[in-house]
Protein backbone atom coordinates (compact mmCIF):
# COMPACT_ATOMS: atom_id res chain seq x y z
CA UNK A 1 0.00 0.00 0.00
CA UNK A 2 1.40 3.69 -1.23
CA UNK A 3 1.74 6.05 2.00
CA UNK A 4 -0.42 8.56 2.29
CA UNK A 5 0.38 11.99 -0.12
CA UNK A 6 -2.98 14.05 1.05
CA UNK A 7 -4.94 14.46 3.95
CA UNK A 8 -8.08 16.62 4.28
CA UNK A 9 -9.00 16.74 7.54
CA UNK A 10 -12.84 18.19 8.78
CA UNK A 11 -13.34 20.21 5.58
CA UNK A 12 -16.00 22.81 5.59
CA UNK A 13 -16.95 25.09 3.00
CA UNK A 14 -20.21 27.47 2.89
CA UNK A 15 -21.23 29.39 -0.21
CA UNK A 16 -24.20 32.21 0.45
CA UNK A 17 -24.65 30.88 3.72
CA UNK A 18 -25.27 27.37 2.52
CA UNK A 19 -22.93 24.40 3.76
CA UNK A 20 -21.64 22.56 1.13
CA UNK A 21 -18.72 20.89 2.54
CA UNK A 22 -19.33 19.25 6.29
CA UNK A 23 -16.35 18.41 7.67
CA UNK A 24 -14.81 16.35 5.48
CA UNK A 25 -12.22 13.44 6.13
CA UNK A 26 -10.35 12.10 3.65
CA UNK A 27 -6.77 10.66 2.29
CA UNK A 28 -4.83 9.54 -0.37
CA UNK A 29 -2.14 7.64 -1.52
CA UNK A 30 0.55 8.36 -3.91
CA UNK A 31 0.22 6.74 -6.79
CA UNK A 32 -3.30 6.66 -6.29
CA UNK A 33 -6.29 6.69 -8.83
CA UNK A 34 -9.09 8.21 -6.67
CA UNK A 35 -12.43 9.49 -8.25
CA UNK A 36 -14.73 11.55 -6.33
CA UNK A 37 -18.36 10.63 -7.14
CA UNK A 38 -21.45 11.88 -6.53
CA UNK A 39 -24.52 14.12 -8.19
CA UNK A 40 -24.18 17.96 -9.42
CA UNK A 41 -24.34 20.03 -6.21
CA UNK A 42 -22.74 17.17 -3.71
CA UNK A 43 -19.62 19.17 -2.90
CA UNK A 44 -16.85 16.95 -5.30
CA UNK A 45 -15.98 19.80 -7.56
CA UNK A 46 -15.09 22.02 -4.16
CA UNK A 47 -13.29 19.33 -2.94
CA UNK A 48 -11.14 19.47 -5.88
CA UNK A 49 -10.54 23.30 -6.32
CA UNK A 50 -9.56 23.19 -2.13
CA UNK A 51 -6.89 20.55 -2.78
CA UNK A 52 -5.86 22.32 -5.90
CA UNK A 53 -5.28 25.69 -3.74
CA UNK A 54 -8.45 27.92 -5.47
CA UNK A 55 -10.78 27.80 -2.70
CA UNK A 56 -10.05 28.33 1.09
CA UNK A 57 -11.85 26.12 3.36
CA UNK A 58 -14.14 27.83 6.00
CA UNK A 59 -12.62 25.32 8.62
CA UNK A 60 -10.16 22.07 8.63
CA UNK A 61 -7.04 21.79 6.83
CA UNK A 62 -5.27 20.40 3.96
CA UNK A 63 -2.55 18.19 4.30
CA UNK A 64 0.10 17.57 1.60
CA UNK A 65 3.22 15.11 1.97
CA UNK A 66 2.62 15.79 5.88
CA UNK A 67 3.06 19.23 5.30
CA UNK A 68 -0.25 21.85 6.01
CA UNK A 69 -0.68 23.76 2.64
CA UNK A 70 -3.94 25.62 3.46
CA UNK A 71 -1.77 28.80 2.95
CA UNK A 72 0.21 27.60 0.03
CA UNK A 73 -1.31 29.27 -3.01
CA UNK A 74 -2.08 27.74 -5.91
CA UNK A 75 0.96 27.89 -8.28
CA UNK A 76 3.42 26.85 -5.75
CA UNK A 77 1.73 23.55 -4.83
CA UNK A 78 2.77 20.55 -6.74
CA UNK A 79 -0.45 20.10 -7.81
CA UNK A 80 -1.89 20.45 -11.84
CA UNK A 81 -5.46 20.98 -12.90
CA UNK A 82 -7.33 19.76 -16.06
CA UNK A 83 -10.62 20.88 -16.55
CA UNK A 84 -13.51 20.28 -18.60
CA UNK A 85 -13.08 23.36 -20.26
CA UNK A 86 -9.56 22.89 -21.50
CA UNK A 87 -8.72 25.95 -22.03
CA UNK A 88 -6.12 26.37 -24.47
CA UNK A 89 -4.55 29.51 -26.02
CA UNK A 90 -6.16 29.07 -29.65
CA UNK A 91 -3.13 31.29 -30.99
CA UNK A 92 -0.64 29.37 -30.12
CA UNK A 93 0.42 26.00 -31.43
CA UNK A 94 0.52 22.60 -29.96
CA UNK A 95 4.16 22.62 -28.97
CA UNK A 96 3.64 25.96 -27.78
CA UNK A 97 0.65 25.32 -25.61
CA UNK A 98 2.59 22.24 -24.07
CA UNK A 99 5.85 24.08 -23.22
CA UNK A 100 3.93 27.21 -21.66
CA UNK A 101 4.81 25.99 -18.43
CA UNK A 102 8.07 25.39 -18.86
CA UNK A 103 8.65 29.03 -20.57
CA UNK A 104 7.35 30.65 -17.15
CA UNK A 105 9.79 28.72 -15.19
CA UNK A 106 12.62 30.15 -17.77
CA UNK A 107 14.00 26.20 -18.22
CA UNK A 108 16.81 25.99 -21.12
CA UNK A 109 15.47 25.44 -24.43
CA UNK A 110 16.82 21.69 -25.20
CA UNK A 111 14.93 20.59 -21.68
CA UNK A 112 12.02 22.45 -22.98
CA UNK A 113 12.03 20.15 -26.47
CA UNK A 114 12.67 16.85 -24.67
CA UNK A 115 9.93 17.38 -22.19
CA UNK A 116 7.04 18.75 -24.74
CA UNK A 117 8.28 15.60 -26.98
CA UNK A 118 8.12 13.30 -24.31
CA UNK A 119 4.56 14.34 -23.10
CA UNK A 120 3.85 14.20 -26.52
CA UNK A 121 4.58 10.17 -26.50
CA UNK A 122 3.13 10.27 -23.66
CA UNK A 123 -0.66 11.14 -24.94
CA UNK A 124 -0.26 9.28 -28.05
CA UNK A 125 0.38 13.15 -29.95
CA UNK A 126 3.59 12.30 -31.48
CA UNK A 127 4.16 14.67 -34.26
CA UNK A 128 1.43 17.48 -33.84
CA UNK A 129 4.18 19.84 -32.53
CA UNK A 130 3.18 22.46 -35.04
CA UNK A 131 -0.54 21.33 -35.28
CA UNK A 132 -2.98 24.40 -34.31
CA UNK A 133 -5.21 23.67 -31.68
CA UNK A 134 -8.19 24.70 -33.17
CA UNK A 135 -7.44 22.34 -35.84
CA UNK A 136 -7.66 19.08 -33.42
CA UNK A 137 -10.34 16.76 -32.51
CA UNK A 138 -12.16 17.51 -29.14
CA UNK A 139 -10.08 13.99 -27.28
CA UNK A 140 -7.08 15.32 -29.19
CA UNK A 141 -7.49 19.18 -27.22
CA UNK A 142 -7.94 17.36 -24.36
CA UNK A 143 -5.13 14.97 -24.18
CA UNK A 144 -2.77 18.51 -25.14
CA UNK A 145 -4.24 19.95 -22.17
CA UNK A 146 -3.35 17.01 -19.95
CA UNK A 147 0.09 17.16 -21.47
CA UNK A 148 0.24 20.76 -20.51
CA UNK A 149 -0.36 19.62 -16.97
CA UNK A 150 1.85 16.71 -17.07
CA UNK A 151 4.92 18.45 -18.41
CA UNK A 152 5.43 20.27 -15.03
CA UNK A 153 5.83 17.09 -13.66
CA UNK A 154 3.26 17.17 -10.38
CA UNK A 155 3.11 14.71 -7.88
CA UNK A 156 -0.63 15.03 -8.65
CA UNK A 157 -2.97 15.71 -11.17
CA UNK A 158 -6.61 17.14 -10.39
CA UNK A 159 -9.30 16.28 -13.04
CA UNK A 160 -12.86 17.86 -13.15
CA UNK A 161 -14.80 16.31 -15.43
CA UNK A 162 -12.25 16.19 -18.39
CA UNK A 163 -13.99 14.01 -20.12
CA UNK A 164 -17.69 15.70 -20.23
CA UNK A 165 -17.36 17.39 -23.83
CA UNK A 166 -16.85 14.40 -25.52
CA UNK A 167 -18.93 12.06 -27.46
CA UNK A 168 -19.26 8.37 -25.59
CA UNK A 169 -16.91 7.01 -28.66
CA UNK A 170 -14.68 9.47 -27.62
CA UNK A 171 -14.89 8.88 -23.44
CA UNK A 172 -14.43 5.23 -23.29
CA UNK A 173 -11.19 5.70 -25.24
CA UNK A 174 -10.17 8.44 -23.25
CA UNK A 175 -11.02 6.58 -19.91
CA UNK A 176 -8.39 3.57 -20.90
CA UNK A 177 -5.87 6.20 -22.09
CA UNK A 178 -6.10 7.85 -18.66
CA UNK A 179 -5.51 4.99 -16.79
CA UNK A 180 -2.62 4.14 -18.49
CA UNK A 181 -1.27 7.68 -18.74
CA UNK A 182 -1.40 6.97 -15.19
CA UNK A 183 0.16 4.33 -14.16
CA UNK A 184 2.72 4.77 -16.46
CA UNK A 185 3.76 7.93 -15.30
CA UNK A 186 2.96 7.02 -11.66
CA UNK A 187 1.83 9.75 -9.88
CA UNK A 188 -1.79 10.56 -7.94
CA UNK A 189 -4.86 11.34 -10.18
CA UNK A 190 -7.43 12.70 -8.01
CA UNK A 191 -10.68 12.82 -10.46
CA UNK A 192 -14.40 14.59 -10.26
CA UNK A 193 -17.57 12.95 -12.39
CA UNK A 194 -21.02 11.96 -11.90
CA UNK A 195 -20.66 9.28 -14.28
CA UNK A 196 -20.43 6.04 -12.40
CA UNK A 197 -19.29 3.82 -15.11
CA UNK A 198 -15.98 6.63 -15.47
CA UNK A 199 -15.56 5.74 -11.81
CA UNK A 200 -15.92 1.90 -11.79
CA UNK A 201 -13.89 1.65 -14.89
CA UNK A 202 -11.01 3.89 -14.14
CA UNK A 203 -10.35 4.18 -10.24
CA UNK A 204 -8.37 2.27 -7.14
CA UNK A 205 -10.71 4.16 -5.53
CA UNK A 206 -14.30 5.66 -5.24
CA UNK A 207 -15.51 8.18 -3.00
CA UNK A 208 -18.95 8.23 -3.36
CA UNK A 209 -20.88 12.13 -1.71
CA UNK A 210 -23.60 13.44 -1.05
CA UNK A 211 -24.88 17.15 0.01
CA UNK A 212 -21.64 17.62 1.33
CA UNK A 213 -20.69 14.26 3.01
CA UNK A 214 -18.86 11.76 1.97
CA UNK A 215 -20.79 8.53 1.94
CA UNK A 216 -19.24 5.77 1.52
CA UNK A 217 -14.85 5.30 0.43
CA UNK A 218 -13.33 1.81 -1.45
CA UNK A 219 -12.30 0.33 -4.62
CA UNK A 220 -15.09 -0.09 -7.31
CA UNK A 221 -16.11 -3.86 -6.73
CA UNK A 222 -16.53 -2.64 -2.87
CA UNK A 223 -18.85 0.19 -3.85
CA UNK A 224 -20.52 -1.81 -6.38
CA UNK A 225 -21.37 -5.37 -4.22
CA UNK A 226 -21.59 -4.23 -1.03
CA UNK A 227 -22.76 0.19 -0.74
CA UNK A 228 -22.88 1.63 2.24
CA UNK A 229 -26.68 2.56 1.61
CA UNK A 230 -29.71 3.12 -0.50
CA UNK A 231 -28.15 5.88 -1.76
CA UNK A 232 -25.03 4.63 -2.98
CA UNK A 233 -26.92 1.31 -4.43
CA UNK A 234 -28.88 3.57 -6.43
CA UNK A 235 -26.05 6.11 -7.45
CA UNK A 236 -23.99 3.19 -8.85
CA UNK A 237 -25.65 1.13 -10.82
CA UNK A 238 -28.96 -0.23 -11.29
CA UNK A 239 -30.68 -1.10 -8.04
CA UNK A 240 -34.38 -2.19 -6.75
CA UNK A 241 -35.30 -0.75 -3.39
CA UNK A 242 -37.92 -1.35 -1.26
CA UNK A 243 -39.07 -0.16 2.07
CA UNK A 244 -38.82 -3.61 4.62
CA UNK A 245 -38.92 -4.45 8.38
CA UNK A 246 -36.40 -6.49 10.12
CA UNK A 247 -38.38 -8.28 12.57
CA UNK A 248 -35.45 -10.46 13.95
CA UNK A 249 -31.74 -11.14 12.49
CA UNK A 250 -32.07 -12.76 9.31
CA UNK A 251 -35.26 -12.24 8.31
CA UNK A 252 -36.96 -9.21 6.75
CA UNK A 253 -40.72 -8.49 5.60
CA UNK A 254 -41.54 -7.13 2.22
CA UNK A 255 -44.34 -7.17 -0.50
CA UNK A 256 -46.28 -8.27 2.62
CA UNK A 257 -43.87 -11.78 3.12
CA UNK A 258 -40.99 -12.89 4.72
CA UNK A 259 -37.75 -13.54 2.99
CA UNK A 260 -34.51 -14.86 4.62
CA UNK A 261 -31.30 -12.67 4.47
CA UNK A 262 -27.61 -12.71 5.88
CA UNK A 263 -28.30 -9.39 7.92
CA UNK A 264 -28.45 -9.26 11.29
CA UNK A 265 -28.05 -6.87 14.15
CA UNK A 266 -30.84 -4.45 13.65
CA UNK A 267 -33.39 -3.15 16.24
CA UNK A 268 -36.88 -5.50 16.75
CA UNK A 269 -38.65 -4.89 13.75
CA UNK A 270 -36.78 -1.59 12.73
CA UNK A 271 -37.63 0.13 9.17
CA UNK A 272 -34.83 -0.77 7.11
CA UNK A 273 -33.95 -0.27 2.68
CA UNK A 274 -34.01 -3.76 0.99
CA UNK A 275 -31.39 -3.50 -2.02
CA UNK A 276 -31.80 -6.39 -4.89
CA UNK A 277 -29.59 -5.65 -8.08
CA UNK A 278 -31.24 -6.83 -11.22
CA UNK A 279 -28.95 -9.11 -12.15
CA UNK A 280 -29.51 -11.16 -8.78
CA UNK A 281 -33.44 -11.86 -9.54
CA UNK A 282 -34.24 -15.55 -11.38
CA UNK A 283 -37.48 -15.37 -13.76
CA UNK A 284 -39.75 -18.23 -12.25
CA UNK A 285 -43.31 -19.61 -13.27
CA UNK A 286 -45.72 -17.73 -10.88
CA UNK A 287 -46.40 -19.32 -7.74
CA UNK A 288 -47.81 -18.92 -4.23
CA UNK A 289 -44.38 -18.45 -2.58
CA UNK A 290 -42.70 -16.28 -4.68
CA UNK A 291 -43.12 -12.15 -5.45
CA UNK A 292 -45.46 -12.18 -8.73
CA UNK A 293 -46.25 -10.26 -11.69
CA UNK A 294 -46.71 -8.64 -15.25
CA UNK A 295 -44.14 -8.34 -17.59
CA UNK A 296 -44.02 -4.91 -18.44
CA UNK A 297 -41.71 -4.15 -20.79
CA UNK A 298 -38.51 -6.14 -22.33
CA UNK A 299 -35.26 -4.70 -23.75
CA UNK A 300 -32.60 -6.17 -25.64
CA UNK A 301 -29.06 -5.32 -24.13
CA UNK A 302 -26.98 -7.12 -25.87
CA UNK A 303 -25.40 -9.76 -23.55
CA UNK A 304 -28.94 -9.75 -21.30
CA UNK A 305 -32.76 -8.60 -21.57
CA UNK A 306 -33.75 -5.52 -19.31
CA UNK A 307 -36.71 -6.66 -18.14
CA UNK A 308 -39.28 -4.90 -15.93
CA UNK A 309 -41.92 -6.46 -13.89
CA UNK A 310 -44.83 -4.81 -12.42
CA UNK A 311 -45.46 -6.34 -9.15
CA UNK A 312 -48.76 -4.50 -7.28
CA UNK A 313 -47.65 -1.29 -9.07
CA UNK A 314 -43.78 -1.41 -7.54
CA UNK A 315 -41.42 -1.57 -11.15
CA UNK A 316 -39.11 -4.48 -10.36
CA UNK A 317 -35.70 -4.25 -12.88
CA UNK A 318 -34.69 -7.70 -13.73
CA UNK A 319 -31.35 -8.10 -15.28
CA UNK A 320 -31.24 -12.03 -17.17
CA UNK A 321 -30.57 -13.84 -20.70
CA UNK A 322 -33.75 -15.41 -20.58
CA UNK A 323 -36.71 -13.51 -22.70
CA UNK A 324 -39.78 -13.39 -21.44
CA UNK A 325 -42.30 -11.96 -23.47
CA UNK A 326 -44.17 -8.72 -22.34
CA UNK A 327 -48.15 -9.59 -20.37
CA UNK A 328 -46.73 -12.67 -19.29
CA UNK A 329 -47.39 -12.91 -15.21
CA UNK A 330 -44.01 -14.04 -14.05
CA UNK A 331 -42.06 -14.87 -10.59
CA UNK A 332 -39.71 -13.33 -9.11
CA UNK A 333 -36.95 -15.72 -7.11
CA UNK A 334 -34.78 -14.23 -4.04
CA UNK A 335 -32.32 -15.93 -2.49
CA UNK A 336 -30.86 -15.26 1.19
CA UNK A 337 -27.74 -13.74 -0.33
CA UNK A 338 -29.55 -11.79 -3.22
CA UNK A 339 -30.89 -9.48 -0.43
CA UNK A 340 -28.99 -6.38 1.33
CA UNK A 341 -30.42 -5.03 4.29
CA UNK A 342 -29.45 -1.43 5.26
CA UNK A 343 -30.26 1.10 8.03
CA UNK A 344 -32.36 4.07 6.55
CA UNK A 345 -30.04 6.69 5.14
CA UNK A 346 -33.16 8.79 5.45
CA UNK A 347 -36.04 8.94 8.03
CA UNK A 348 -38.57 10.05 5.59
CA UNK A 349 -38.44 7.43 2.82
CA UNK A 350 -41.89 5.97 4.77
CA UNK A 351 -44.60 7.95 5.98
CA UNK A 352 -45.80 7.39 9.22
CA UNK A 353 -49.44 8.36 10.32
CA UNK A 354 -51.48 7.45 13.40
CA UNK A 355 -55.16 6.20 12.08
CA UNK A 356 -58.30 4.92 14.33
CA UNK A 357 -61.05 2.45 12.89
CA UNK A 358 -64.28 4.36 12.78
CA UNK A 359 -65.95 1.13 11.72
CA UNK A 360 -65.15 -2.17 10.34
CA UNK A 361 -64.03 -0.86 7.24
CA UNK A 362 -63.07 2.23 7.49
CA UNK A 363 -60.00 4.02 8.85
CA UNK A 364 -59.76 7.57 9.80
CA UNK A 365 -56.35 9.87 9.31
CA UNK A 366 -56.51 12.61 11.81
CA UNK A 367 -53.63 14.53 10.44
CA UNK A 368 -54.86 14.11 6.51
CA UNK A 369 -58.71 15.03 8.40
CA UNK A 370 -59.79 11.76 5.75
CA UNK A 371 -61.04 8.83 5.76
CA UNK A 372 -60.04 5.74 3.67
CA UNK A 373 -62.44 2.89 2.88
CA UNK A 374 -60.43 -0.71 3.07
CA UNK A 375 -61.87 -3.20 1.53
CA UNK A 376 -61.57 -7.17 2.62
CA UNK A 377 -61.43 -5.62 6.30
CA UNK A 378 -62.89 -6.10 9.24
CA UNK A 379 -61.22 -3.67 12.26
CA UNK A 380 -62.64 -3.32 15.89
CA UNK A 381 -64.11 0.46 16.19
CA UNK A 382 -61.99 2.30 17.90
CA UNK A 383 -58.71 0.24 17.49
CA UNK A 384 -55.74 2.44 16.77
CA UNK A 385 -52.55 1.90 14.39
CA UNK A 386 -49.83 3.40 13.09
CA UNK A 387 -49.56 3.09 9.19
CA UNK A 388 -46.65 2.71 6.97
CA UNK A 389 -47.48 4.39 3.90
CA UNK A 390 -44.25 3.70 1.50
CA UNK A 391 -43.33 6.24 -1.05
CA UNK A 392 -45.53 4.24 -3.64
CA UNK A 393 -48.74 4.07 -1.80
CA UNK A 394 -49.12 7.95 -2.67
CA UNK A 395 -50.45 9.10 -5.81
CA UNK A 396 -51.59 12.50 -7.43
CA UNK A 397 -54.89 12.26 -8.50
CA UNK A 398 -57.70 14.17 -9.34
CA UNK A 399 -59.51 16.54 -6.22
CA UNK A 400 -63.01 14.61 -6.93
CA UNK A 401 -61.52 11.10 -6.13
CA UNK A 402 -58.82 12.35 -4.03
CA UNK A 403 -58.73 11.09 -0.12
CA UNK A 404 -56.82 14.42 0.61
CA UNK A 405 -56.14 17.25 -0.46
CA UNK A 406 -52.58 18.77 0.22
CA UNK A 407 -49.90 21.49 -0.94
CA UNK A 408 -47.15 20.28 -3.32
CA UNK A 409 -43.63 21.89 -2.32
CA UNK A 410 -41.30 19.90 -4.15
CA UNK A 411 -40.85 17.61 -7.36
CA UNK A 412 -37.16 16.48 -7.93
CA UNK A 413 -36.65 14.16 -10.92
CA UNK A 414 -35.44 11.11 -10.07
CA UNK A 415 -35.04 9.19 -13.59
CA UNK A 416 -37.51 6.58 -13.30
CA UNK A 417 -40.12 8.63 -10.96
CA UNK A 418 -40.51 12.27 -9.79
CA UNK A 419 -40.16 12.52 -6.07
CA UNK A 420 -42.54 14.14 -4.61
CA UNK A 421 -42.92 16.24 -0.80
CA UNK A 422 -46.36 17.57 0.13
CA UNK A 423 -47.75 19.41 3.05
CA UNK A 424 -51.22 18.75 4.70
CA UNK A 425 -53.20 21.04 6.18
CA UNK A 426 -52.01 19.87 9.51
CA UNK A 427 -48.13 20.82 8.68
CA UNK A 428 -47.67 17.01 8.14
CA UNK A 429 -45.47 16.57 5.27
CA UNK A 430 -45.13 13.13 3.26
CA UNK A 431 -42.91 12.10 0.76
CA UNK A 432 -43.81 9.69 -2.43
CA UNK A 433 -42.45 8.59 -5.77
CA UNK A 434 -44.76 8.57 -9.15
CA UNK A 435 -44.23 9.14 -12.76
CA UNK A 436 -47.31 11.61 -12.55
CA UNK A 437 -46.72 15.56 -12.97
CA UNK A 438 -47.26 18.49 -11.36
CA UNK A 439 -46.62 22.55 -10.78
CA UNK A 440 -44.45 23.06 -7.43
CA UNK A 441 -46.69 25.48 -5.62
CA UNK A 442 -50.13 23.84 -6.56
CA UNK A 443 -52.76 22.01 -4.45
CA UNK A 444 -53.09 18.93 -5.23
CA UNK A 445 -55.38 16.03 -5.03
CA UNK A 446 -53.82 12.66 -3.75
CA UNK A 447 -55.04 9.18 -3.11
CA UNK A 448 -53.93 6.36 -0.73
CA UNK A 449 -53.77 3.05 -2.14
CA UNK A 450 -54.55 0.56 0.73
CA UNK A 451 -53.04 -2.44 -0.57
CA UNK A 452 -49.55 -0.89 -0.13
CA UNK A 453 -50.28 0.23 3.66
CA UNK A 454 -49.30 -1.46 6.27
CA UNK A 455 -50.61 -1.07 9.67
CA UNK A 456 -49.27 -2.08 13.12
CA UNK A 457 -50.97 -2.11 16.10
CA UNK A 458 -50.33 1.63 17.92
CA UNK A 459 -48.30 -0.30 20.99
CA UNK A 460 -46.17 -2.30 18.65
CA UNK A 461 -45.11 0.45 16.50
CA UNK A 462 -41.18 1.43 17.39
CA UNK A 463 -39.91 5.02 18.20
CA UNK A 464 -38.62 6.02 14.60
CA UNK A 465 -36.75 8.93 15.96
Amino acid sequence: MSKELIRLSGLCMAYEGKDVLKSIDLSIADKEFLTLLGPSGCGKTTTLRIIGGFETPRAGDVFFDGERINDVPAYKRNINTVFQKYALFPHLNVFENIAFGLRVQKLPEEEIRSRVREMLEVVSLPGFEKRKVHSLSGGQQQRIAIARALVNRPRVLLLDEPLGALDLKLRKEMQSELKTIQRNLGITFVYVTHDQEEALSMSDTVVVMHEGIILQKGTPQDIYNEPANAFVADFIGEANIINGRMPEDRTVNFERRSFACLDGGFAPNEAVDVVIRPEDIDICPASDDLVCGTVESVTFKGVHYEIVVDCDGYKWYVHTTDFCPEGSYVGLRLGPDDIHIMPKMFKNTTNFLACEATDETTLYFPALDCELECEGMCFEKGARFNAELPTRALDITSEDIAHFTANLESMIYKGRYNEFIVAADSGDRLIFRSNADAQVGRRVGIRIDFAKVLLNPAEDMPDEN
